[in-house]
């Protein structure tokens, strides 16, 4: 079958997080056998799949949508004899499956996260008899032996599943809902998949997880998260090892001192705090406090100074008053971001903070996030600002858009133009940082003469 002219053309638009991410390129990788290649198109695709969030409530409308544009398109190719398949797969999907098939009668197929593997056979059945639902059963086990065994990775990095699911149960969240409980992987098929990764040519791998630092190996391995990183960091031509997302909880002392001791381990770390106000904080049961937040921030750089900090904050939480949102201003202030994601509170339904007293304005909302967001923009444009004038191993991961271009990641997770020859691609080159934007840096190749990798 010729990679450019596939049987069947598959669309996946893909919703939220890095996980879903990893699961979208898996169902690609486990339909591919089926005569199915990737359009960026849905118009006129055979199977379109909606990989879904259902973290806020604009994301879950955002599918719906979706789902009336996909319609459309699915009866313009029945019209012209053809065929389209519509499959919702994600976390909404598992949390809203029969409202799903009740509002779109066009989707033909729900799939929990836990069943990506067995898309063929649902698919198949689908096409038999419209209206199937599959809820996940959480044994994913199962299905990441099903997919590792069909990965194609198409590039130089690559995100890597190590942990699913989340015991944390914090009040706004549905990951533990639609997820299920804290599950880690063996380290044993981690380090397998990330033997494979590395001989097809993948020099940095992200560990993923609902929370990666809760992981531990089923088969025994001490160590846990920090055991892991160590363990693949011996992995030949494995050069770069990253990890997301994480909860100040799991931050053990075995993994703060790795920062520090294993050099493929990136200077990046993102530790989500949520808010700066210990009534907030003890609101969501996040189980810990902005004072504690901070010390752990300090061990943390003591570890390694030069390392980047992001975050993920939550502005307008049920009963937050300006103090408590001064509070949260106060904390970014004290701990300094390199990046950051920052939310207006969104209500979940079955959520426990969704039935909570003192929901906030959405104009309140909506100011306090202005006011946050102004204040992590500059951090960061001042974090990115530092490196001008620094030589940075940049490993180069693509073109860019002007000829002569190459486009690759500092170690703290920047994206870094750059002119360099095509032939540098997946290696890991010096670059003296010149201009430094809010998104991106850019800077010449520091090497001289004869280009050589770093």
């Amino acid at each position: 079958m010729s990679e450019t002219a596939p049987l069947k053309r598959l669309y996946i638009k893909t919703y939220g997080c890095q996980m879903n991410v990893y699961d979208s390129e898996r169902m690609a990788d486990v339909l591919a056998p089926l005569g199915y290649g990737v359009t960026d198109d849905p118009e006129g695709a055979d199977l379109v799949v909606l990989n879904t969030c259902h973290i806020r409530e604009k994301a879950t409308e955002k599918v719906y949508s979706e789902l009336g544009q996909i319609k459309r398109l699915k009866q313009e190719k029945a019209s012209a004899g053809g065929q389209m398949t519509i499959a919702v797969a994600g976390c909404v999907a598992q949390a809203e499956g029969e409202e799903i098939m009740r509002r779109q009668p066009a989707v033909d197929l729900v799939v929990g996260p836990q069943a990506y593997h067995q898309l063929p056979e649902l698919i198949a059945r689908a096409h038999r008899a419209r209206g199937e639902r599959l809820a996940a059963d959480f044994a994913p086990d199962e299905k990441f032996d099903a997919l590792t065994t069909a990965r194609r990775p198409t590039g130089v990095t690559a995100f890597l599943t190590v942990q699913e699911g989340c015991d944390k149960f914090c009040t706004f969240c549905v990951v533990p809902y639609t997820r299920g409980g804290e599950w880690s992987r063996p380290a044993s098929a981690i380090e397998a998949e990330a033997r494979a990764l590395a001989e097809k040519g993948v020099r940095e791998v992200t560990l993923l997880g609902q929370n990666v630092n809760a992981y531990a190996d089923p088969e025994g391995a001490e160590g846990g998260l920090a055991g892991l990183v160590k363990r693949l960091a011996r992995i030949e031509g494995l050069d770069r090892i990253r990890y997301t997302t994480s909860h100040p909880r799991d931050m053990d002392d075995a993994l703060i001192a790795a920062h520090g001791e294993v050099e493929a381990l990136m200077p990046y770390l993102h530790l989500p705090v949520q808010a700066g106000s210990d009534k907030v904080l003890k609101a969501m049961n996040r189980a810990h406090t902005a004072e504690s937040y901070v010390r752990l921030i300090e061990r943390i750089r003591a570890a390694r100074p030069d390392i980047a900090i992001s975050g993920d904050f939550i502005v307008g939480f049920p009963g937050e008053r300006d103090a408590d949102f001064e509070a949260t201003l106060q904390l970014v202030r004290e701990v300094g971001y390199a990046s950051a994601f920052s939310f207006k509170y969104s209500r979940r339904p079955g959520t426990p903070a969704a039935a909570m007293a003192g929901q906030v304005a959405e104009e309140v909302k909506d100011e306090r996030l202005a006011r946050l967001q102004a204040l992590l923009e500059e951090q960061q444009r001042a974090f990115n600002a530092a490196q001008s004038g620094r030589e940075l191993p940049i490993l180069f991961e693509k073109k860019g858009r002007h000829p002569g271009q190459l486009i690759g990641r500092s170690p703290y997770l920047q994206a870094v133009h750059a002119e360099a020859p095509d032939r540098l691609l997946g290696q890991i080159v010096t670059v003296k940082i010149g201009d430094a934007g809010r998104n991106s840096l850019a800077g010449v190749l520091a090497t001289t003469g004869e280009l050589e990798p770093v």
